[in-house]
């Protein structure tokens, strides 16, 4: 504790870092305060009251997407669909780049290019928010339709939310934008998790009052699930982190150079290749992925009867749903990794150090550390697929309850693990840097003074 208190006084202590920080949290409390603000002609205790009387108990997306949303989805908030258009709208422009020589030209303008595909991304966000947000209308009309009010026309109804839907994803996407420019951490990802951890008490004591119920196997089951869960947080900051290192040797010259520093920049003899190098972003694409088959039925009246396929393509306890967004977890992590992976750069470095891997040829560096990076993705990406899909094997296996269970693992917690652990990177990157720079000044201050 007093570590931790020590630490936060050394971030209170640095300017830059402390306004980050409470920008950062303000923009936050702003996109809370907008998961509470209903949209017109929806009363938010009528859908309450009619999910507390089973009305769309079965376990679904929609379920998750409330969870991702902060519990906005069910409360029929302006952030109703919150950041999801925008995630959806990234996968669409990041496979765009495979496919179209265009984006491929774009991804190679720098810094011009990548303002130019935010551009098209927001446009995307927009035309996707606007689909979405009239398939989340019907579903509030045809599933709650006493939460509707009576003295609103439909047309009105649908026109008004639609508009005020689609500028509530913008708002958040702007939100998410200036975090990652003037707060700390990655906007978007903090965005989802701060939804996340919104609804997290709620369903731990969910789970509580459950497993002390007579029927539901009362403390002891609940301290072994409590025991599980601890061991997926572990096991999930450890498939963060890990990494496989990369021996590297320097030149006796460049040693000397140096002035003793055998590792180089960073003082490192090793390259380091994280095992999940992709991080939480092949889930969120599978996830984004898994909600299609669904808009698409709906769309065209299909049914969602959960024994037919579609509707198991719905359910993220079905055996289907889990096979599939296990094997979409495993192709995006190798085509994330392959996005932001360049072992050139790696190959450009040890020549500018005039350092080599050893047993390596001169020249084949960045053929060697592609196809290390190759060979543990695929233990990295079937990690990542199985902490996916945990939450249905929670539901299936330890019977938890359907809120508790988005959290045991799955694209709820990965999330948050990858974000905390990301940030905290961060706020000591800041806390080094404000270190060496204090540093610096005393040391020159010493010299003047000698």
């Amino acid at each position: 504790m007093k570590t931790i208190i020590e630490k936060l006084k050394e971030v209170w202590n640095v300017q830059e870092l402390k306004t980050r920080i409470l920008i950062t949290l303000a923009l936050l409390a702003v996109y809370r305060l907008g998961s509470y603000i209903i949209l017109p002609g929806i009363d938010k205790d009528a859908i309450a009251a009619s999910l507390s009387k089973g009305g769309d108990s079965d376990p679904g997306l929609l379920d998750l997407l409330n969870t991702f949303s902060g519990g906005a989805f069910f409360n029929g908030a302006v952030f109703a669909l919150g950041i999801m258009p925008y995630i959806s709208a990234s996968i669409i422009v990041q496979l765009l780049g495979f496919a179209i020589p265009y984006f491929q030209k774009l991804q190679k303008e720098g810094e011009a290019g990548q303002r130019r595909m935010n551009q098209i991304t927001r446009y995307i966000t927009i035309a996707i928010t606007l689909v979405q947000g009239s398939a989340y209308l019907n579903y509030m009309h045809a599933s709650f339709p006493s939460a509707i009010s009576e003295h609103v026309g439909l047309t009105l109804f649908w026109l008004s939310n639609i508009i005020i839907l689609t500028a509530g994803t913008v708002f958040c996407m702007w939100i998410g934008e200036k975090i990652t420019d003037k707060g700390i951490g990655n906007g978007i990802s903090l965005i989802i998790t701060a939804g996340i951890i919104a609804t997290m008490p709620q369903a731990f004591l969910g789970e509580f009052g459950n497993k002390f119920s007579s029927s539901a196997g009362g403390p002891v089951i609940f301290v072994v699930e409590l025991a599980i869960f601890i061991l997926v947080v572990v096991a999930s900051v450890a498939l963060v982190q890990a990494v496989r290192k990369i021996q590297i040797k320097f030149a006796k010259h460049a040693i000397a150079s140096s002035s003793g520093n055998s590792g180089g920049i960073s003082g490192l003899d090793h390259i380091p290749i994280k095992l999940n190098a992709a991080g939480v972003m092949p889930i969120i694409f599978a996830q984004a992925i898994m909600f299609i088959p669904g808009a698409i039925g709906q769309a065209f009246g299909a049914s969602a009867d959960p024994s037919t396929f579609l509707g198991k393509m719905q359910d993220f306890t079905s055996l289907p749903y889990n096979i599939v967004f296990f094997f979409l977890v495993v192709v995006f992590t190798y085509v994330y990794t392959a996005l932001i992976s360049n072992p050139k750069q790696y190959e450009d470095y040890l020549k500018n150090q005039n350092a080599f891997i050893p047993n390596v040829n001169r020249g084949d560096e960045a053929n060697y550390i592609d196809l290390v990076t190759t060979r543990i993705t695929l233990p990295g990406s079937i990690a990542l697929g199985f902490i996916a899909i945990l939450p249905g094997l929670a539901r299936l296996f330890l019977m938890v309850d359907i809120n508790f269970a988005v959290f045991f693992g799955g694209t709820s917690l990965l999330i948050m693990v990858a974000v905390v652990l990301d940030t905290i990177q961060q706020i000591n990157g800041h806390l080094a840097m404000n270190g060496y720079d204090s540093k610096s000044s005393r040391t020159k201050k010493e010299r003047i003074t000698a």
